[in-house]
């Protein structure tokens, strides 16, 4: 029986950390808070994570921010170690540009598009370092029964960036390739003007791959490194040998996750060039 009530209590303590602040319709029409999963899922598509929402919008908030105050504070005599950070960020944006960004194209909105997306989708995965207890707590005192921090593990932020990513992609196809060029080369390759209807198909499914690909590639590595630290949290539960055993792993974790988060938003902002890039090439 014991054993039986330990499972159930690390089972809603880990469907309770993996649960948004969702506010949606209720099945009888009304309007409000989800009290739950399941009441979460019954929503449906017109469901808002408030939670998700709140962090993304913050976080970009405070990147503009600290870029503004940056750029307004300039001072090539003088610099602040604020501005040699963000001076590094920016050239490794621009040098991902220059090796990765077609020669032939000129594009000065690619390098600074770039480090927008490495900042805001590292800030998004940093939020993970934050103790999964902490801020969830602090907002339980409040009434806040459900609060997921970390944007990045939210398949619709993850899918919604990648989004954005594939309305640039379609939007520079036009501009720079025309309508009638951007059918040709969806329509005419690889196998030429007889075969239109099977390229059709095989470009559209290489196209619409990119953002599914780039989202679902974020949400995935950032949704398993959150829920392993859910699953350590869990150990601090049992006694005191495990609970010991599980700050050692949470700490190694950690660790290993600075790299994770890092890697996942610098691996999201060179596919964005090298799609971006594909936009502007004439085939």
């Amino acid at each position: 029986m014991a054993a039986d009530k330990e499972a159930h209590s690390s089972a809603d303590y880990i469907n309770h950390h993996l649960t948004n602040l969702t506010y949606g319709q209720h099945p009888d029409g009304s309007w409000g808070l989800a009290h739950g999963a399941a009441e979460a899922q019954a929503m449906g598509f017109n469901a808002i994570h408030l939670d998700s929402m709140a962090w993304t919008i913050g976080l970009a908030l405070i990147m503009m921010f600290v870029f503004r105050r940056v750029a307004k504070g300039f001072s090539a005599e003088n610099p602040s170690k604020v501005q040699c950070f963000v001076e590094s960020l920016f050239d490794l944006a621009q040098d991902s540009k220059d090796s990765t960004f077609t020669k032939q194209a000129k594009n000065e909105w690619i390098a600074p598009m770039a480090l927008t997306v490495f900042v805001w989708v590292f800030l998004m995965n940093l939020m993970d370092l934050i103790p999964v207890d902490w801020i969830p707590e602090l907002f339980l005192l409040f009434g806040v029964e459900y609060m997921k921090i970390v944007p990045s593990t939210d398949v619709n932020v993850a899918l919604g960036t990648a989004l954005a990513v594939f309305v640039m992609i379609i939007y520079y196809s036009l501009k720079v390739k025309g309508p009638i060029e951007f059918t040709k080369e969806l329509t005419l390759q690889p196998f030429g003007k007889w075969m239109i209807p099977f390229n059709l198909l095989l470009e559209l499914v290489a196209l619409l791959a990119k953002p599914l690909s780039l989202g679902l590639r974020l949400f995935g590595n950032m949704y398993a490194g959150e829920l392993i630290f859910i699953l350590i949290a869990t150990m601090y539960s049992t006694n005191l040998f495990i609970g010991a055993l599980g700050g050692v792993a949470q700490l190694g974790w950690a660790i290993f996750h600075i790299l994770v988060i890092t890697l996942q938003a610098y691996i999201f902002m060179m596919l964005t060039i090298v799609y971006l890039s594909q936009a502007h090439e004439h085939h």
